[in-house]
């Protein structure tokens, strides 16, 4: 009957004076479609291994065998998507385990050293870090002068930067955090208002030293750093507010003396578990928040495995072993694209053909569209991509701590920029036991300071040697200030014992044992930078 009617059609066409070729492709569209193009073969072979289907049903085998391979897709996505989720938990776990509750203040007095776990802390500036809880209402944060930080929620997804890139502009000034169950008045005005989708959130905020000293920064940290509960109708509402009937005036908090605790010359670990265990830390986050706090993707992929929001995670010996299996080669992804990206992504290399590379200029810090330009005091936002650069986000999050957009713009004189580097000029990994430099040129684009740290290749942490701050740069603490050479070029020296004639602050030491990695900050950047007339040496074995 089809055929039929499909022949009358061509007639009628070819009546109407139509061409040959309209016949032609009218004729074309009716060949039948072989079986073999949408169907499925008896016997396959794939990358999980053999799978047997009749006439297209799987056979209980091919059926088991697909379920393994969607449980681990899945596994491994969730530990690729999730692991800031388990860092974040991880720095509420560290602090918690040195003695501070949420809403407490951890301090480096004496800034982060090599004895504490931290992904990739620095040895140049004052951190002071807290937990907040939210659940039981807004909180108050008083923000003390010349500071630079972020709040992030504990997914490490950013809700508003503070200090210098906030709108206190290094000030200081109230922050209001606002839960994702609050529903009831907020003030007029005299805060910062912002929202997180967690009860929790993460406070992280660091002074620069000052003459090389941080005992200036840590005093007025300590006088003006302020946690405590927002008092609904007290400073911020007007009494012409609470005439209308929407808000009862209500007197000033008390506000609470801090708890600082110190965190230099303390053993603390904040770094996640990449075993089974990571399983665990994720779904204890997904317990205690709201299930509207991460994206719906990532509910899926979490529900797929046995994580979801009420009820308990007790996966069978087969699921724990896909689960223990998933995590080992989540973290191999982390580590392939932090040690060796340049293969797959060779526009993360800062300089044509160089070792020293970024990930988060590919997707800025929302890993979505490229930082925008700064173009004589304006900012030219790019076209945003739509598409989220995964490997760019896995990375950065298995080697690095909290996000924002303070963290990678092109705007000189402002913020800090980071290189990293994982790899020596032959493309090789850097080896504990040998010796190598690189020199920075004259005029290194650093307004306030500048450093390179080593670290751990296994615990992305502070490389633990006797030097305890593996550091060196234009500050003279806590080590001292690298020497310039008479042509004003700056060469450090990488070795396990200080070379000859090399000055002390010229040298980092290595561990023969462990393997290493380093990263460039340039604080306060210059425009030498972001258009690359200055550019540092590839790091050289020398022997």
């Amino acid at each position: 009957m089809k055929t039929r009617t499909i022949g009358l059609l061509a007639s009628t066409i070819i009546a109407g004076g139509a061409s040959l070729l309209a016949v032609s492709v009218v004729a074309a569209q009716t060949q039948p479609v072989s079986p073999d193009r949408l169907g499925v073969a008896d016997r396959v072979e794939t990358s999980i291994g053999t799978l047997d289907f009749k006439d297209g049903a799987p056979s209980a085998e091919t059926a088991a065998t697909v379920r393994d391979a969607l449980d681990f897709t899945r596994a491994l996505n969730v530990y690729n998507n999730s692991f800031r989720g388990a860092s974040a938990l991880g720095l509420q776990k560290g602090f918690q385990s040195i003695g501070a509750d949420f809403n407490d203040v951890v301090i480096t007095s004496e800034l982060m050293d090599s004895t504490s776990l931290f992904l990739t802390g620095n040895a140049d500036t004052v951190y002071y870090l807290s937990v907040i809880d939210l659940s039981d209402g807004p909180m108050v944060i008083e923000q003390p002068s010349d500071g630079v930080g972020t709040i992030n929620d504990i997914w490490f997804s950013w809700i508003i930067d503070v200090g210098g890139p906030g709108p206190d502009r290094g000030r200081g000034g109230k922050y209001l955090i606002v839960g994702p169950d609050y529903d009831g008045p907020l003030p007029e005005g005299g805060f910062f208002v912002a929202h997180s989708k967690t009860n929790r959130v993460l406070y992280a905020s660091r002074a620069y030293l000052v003459d090389s000293d941080p005992k200036p920064a840590v005093a007025n940290i300590r006088a003006h750093m302020k946690i405590y509960p927002y008092a609904v109708g007290g400073y911020g509402t007007s009494i012409a507010e609470a005439l209308t009937g929407k808000v009862r005036l209500g007197d000033n908090p008390a506000v609470p003396e801090m708890t600082f605790v110190e965190a230099s010359n303390v053993s603390f670990n904040t770094i996640p578990p990449s075993d089974f265990g990571f399983y665990e830390w994720i779904n204890d986050t997904v317990q205690a928040e709201p299930a509207t706090s991460y994206d719906v993707e990532l509910a899926g992929q979490l529900a797929a495995i046995g994580i979801v929001k009420g009820k308990p995670f007790a996966p069978d010996a087969r699921m724990k072993k896909i689960l223990t299996d998933a995590a080992l080669v989540g973290q191999a992804a982390g580590r392939v694209l932090n040690w060796r990206p340049y293969e797959a992504h060779p526009d993360w290399a800062y300089y044509p053909g160089s070792m020293w590379g970024s990930m988060l200029w590919e997707g800025g810090a929302f890993f979505e569209t490229p930082p925008p330009a700064f173009e004589d005091g304006d900012f030219k936002p790019l076209p945003p991509t739509g598409a989220r650069t995964l490997d760019s986000r896995t990375a950065f999050y298995y080697g690095y701590t909290l996000d924002s957009p303070g963290m990678i713009m092109r705007i000189p004189g402002v913020g800090s920029q980071y290189l990293m580097a994982f790899l020596d000029a032959q493309g090789d990994v850097f080896d504990g036991g040998r010796t190598y430099k690189v020199t920075l040129p004259k005029g290194i684009p650093a307004k306030a300071f500048w450093s390179l740290t080593l670290y751990d290749n296994q615990t992305r942490s502070m490389l633990q040697t006797p030097q305890k701050y593996p550091r060196a740069g234009s500050q003279s603490y806590p080590s001292p200030a690298a020497t310039v050479a008479e042509d004003g070029s700056t060469t450090v020296w990488f070795a396990p014992k200080q070379p000859n004639g090399v000055d002390r602050g010229n040298w980092i030491q290595t561990d023969p044992a462990k393997g290493w990695f380093t990263i460039l900050r340039l604080y306060s950047p210059l425009p030498s930078f972001f258009d690359k007339s200055w550019q540092l040496s590839e790091i050289e074995p020398v022997e």
